[in-house]
């Protein structure tokens, strides 16, 4: 009788306990077939929220229908990030099917990514956001249909957050940087790669009134002037800055830059109108840069190198100076001299 009762101690708590402490190192799916190891094995499972808190449905076809039998299980009633980035067959329906199912709540969301979710419209952000009130970060990458109305929902339905991607929404307009300075003075997270129709006086509201930006990122934005980015100088608390593709970008731009102290990340690629000017004033505002690039810019010269290598050459371990011509030691060996620390050569491909 010892053995089977063993074996029944074996099946009841070991296997059960061993499963909970692996769990939180799998992903979601394998957890989910877990569950069916054995009834104790269910039970321990699903009484560990902690499990629950994440739901990954990334690049998942009818991940729409998944979704909503998720939501409807209680054990995602804490579910804290929710992750549709390039997932299929997600609608408008499906968010608007949450929005009328009682008893579900994402009260508790702190991250959404929808990247990508062609299929959504302003009438699915609606629906979504009504639902997240405690939202903290959102990602809606690419989305090109959405329009100032989806900005105007998500800045009334979620008050909180701090980390927000626009990248690629090609229709917003400076009414959105609007709504994003009154509403969200905290924000430490703007990617607005893309948002084409953005002005100098849409970007400079948000700069002016979200003086806690931690990083943003500008990429392929070629509009902009010296009338923005000398308002970039303000943001004291900057650690991210991606310009590339800023063709309007002056050293008298770069040298307001260089107050930011605290950057450790600056894309310069394609700032054709750059000089060594700008970047000796990088140089001596911005000492604990760590990646740098300066592709493509034929102003340049190797005198910014040398004052890069007085004041950085401690911190830099990524730069990018292909396409410099007038940079004329710019081979390997060169740089590893100037910059010991150097493990990456190329940012721009």
């Amino acid at each position: 009788m010892a053995a089977p009762a063993a074996d029944e101690a074996w099946c009841r708590q070991t296997v059960p306990r061993v499963m909970e402490l692996v769990s939180p190192r799998l992903p979601l799916r394998d957890v989910c077939a877990l569950l069916a190891v054995s009834p104790w094995c269910y039970r321990a499972l699903v009484a560990n929220p902690r499990l629950w808190e994440v739901l990954d449905l990334r690049e998942m076809k009818n991940a729409g229908d998944r979704l909503i039998s998720a939501l409807s299980l209680p054990r995602y009633r804490h579910l804290k990030v929710l992750n549709l980035e390039f997932a299929q067959d997600i609608e408008d329906r499906h968010f608007v099917h949450l929005k009328e199912m009682s008893g579900i709540s994402l009260e508790n969301l702190e991250f959404l990514n929808l990247n990508a979710c062609q299929k959504i419209s302003d009438k699915g952000i609606e629906a979504v956001t009504s639902l997240c009130a405690n939202l903290q970060g959102l990602s809606i990458y690419w989305i090109v249909g959405l329009t100032d109305s989806s900005i105007g929902h998500i800045t009334k339905n979620c008050r909180q957050i701090v980390d927000l991607n626009l990248s690629g929404c090609k229709n917003i307009s400076d009414k959105v940087m609007r709504l994003i300075a009154n509403s969200y003075q905290g924000l430490k997270k703007l990617n607005i790669t893309r948002c084409v129709k953005l002005t100098d006086d849409g970007l400079k509201e948000v700069l002016q009134k979200c003086s806690s930006l931690e990083s943003l990122n500008l990429y392929a934005l070629s509009s902009f002037t010296d009338k923005v980015y000398k308002e970039i100088g303000l943001l004291s608390n900057l650690t991210f800055l991606d310009l590339c593709g800023a063709q309007n970008l002056s050293e008298n731009g770069l040298v307001c830059i260089s107050r930011c102290g605290g950057l450790a990340y600056l894309n310069l690629t394609w700032c054709v109108r750059v000089t060594d000017a700008g970047v000796v004033a990088i140089a001596q505002g911005c000492q604990s840069l760590e990646l740098l690039s300066l592709f493509g810019i034929v102003g340049v010269t190797d005198a910014c190198l040398e004052a890069l290598s007085k004041s950085c050459s401690r911190s830099l371990t990524t730069l990018d100076v292909n396409g410099c011509i007038g940079i004329k030691r710019r081979s390997r060996d060169d740089l590893l001299k100037l910059f010991p620390k150097l493990r990456c050569f190329k940012v721009h491909s």
